[in-house]
């Protein structure tokens, strides 16, 4: 299994994961939170094109996740997963039913080579989803908008070998920077955006030796910075601040 980010933060966000079993290849894309044009070209920039999408797990109605993935999947004939809440939330009636798969949180989706496992997060969205991805090798968790770490989310993503992790503010510089008030207590609050320190904890609690990789995400451009990330996530890991990963609005990470 291998994945790439084509793009994380408020402007935009969606993974593509691959998995091979002998002579067949499952994609899907987690997230698709851009316009149909630019999504097609993000999908060239790392060799791929709307048809080699097998399916498109949506985890919640915000737009810098669903973007014009609706569309797109109609377009292309791309089968939609996410949850009834969300799916309600969004509110696209004609989209053809049989493209369309309900996901419930706890309940374990088979896609081709690939098994999605979504669990429910808190955040400000109807029935928000986050998940883990396997290939019966290796494991994958994907955890980029919730406003805290309750014990089941640390307990979905213990034995994961990669994390694709929120690390959406510093405290500080949120609470000193441009944002109104009623804005740093969205985020901030328990159905908001894990800072930093929150990511730094999450991911203590689910570390083990087998996990190889961890990428930080949904980084504010106005209220954060990859320096301090780094500086936070390596205390964790015990590694050098280099060897963590971020991915960015404008080119992900591959």
């Amino acid at each position: 299994m291998r994945f790439c980010n084509l793009g994380s933060g408020s402007g935009g966000n969606s993974t593509l994961v691959e998995a091979s079993q002998g002579i067949t290849t499952t994609r899907v894309l987690i997230d698709a939170g851009f316009s149909e044009r630019e999504l097609t070209r993000r999908l060239a920039r790392v060799g791929y094109t709307p048809a080699d999408v097998d399916a498109i797990f949506i985890t919640h109605e915000h737009g810098d996740h669903v973007g014009r993935s609706v569309a797109f999947a109609s377009r292309h004939r791309i089968p939609l997963v996410t949850s009834r809440g969300t799916w309600r939330a969004i509110g696209c009636e004609d989209f053809e039913a049989s493209l369309l798969c309900l996901a419930r949180s706890g309940e374990a989706i088979a896609l081709g080579d690939l098994e999605l496992r979504p669990f429910a997060v808190p955040h400000d969205a109807h029935e928000p989803l986050q998940l883990c991805i396997g290939d019966g090798a290796a494991r994958l968790g994907i955890v980029t908008d919730l406003g805290c770490a309750p014990d089941a989310v640390a307990e979905a993503l213990k034995g994961c070998h990669a994390l694709l992790l929120e690390c959406n503010h510093d405290e500080g510089m949120l609470r000193s920077g441009p944002y109104p008030p009623s804005l740093q207590r969205r985020i901030l609050g328990t159905h908001g955006h894990l800072s930093n320190e929150a990511a730094a904890d999450l991911l203590s609690r689910c570390l083990h030796k087998a996990l190889g990789a961890v990428i930080a995400a949904h980084l504010s451009e106005k209220n954060n910075s990859p320096a301090l990330v780094r500086e936070v996530l390596a205390r964790v890991l015990d590694c050098g601040a280099g060897d963590i990963r971020v991915a960015d609005q404008a080119l992900g990470f591959d």
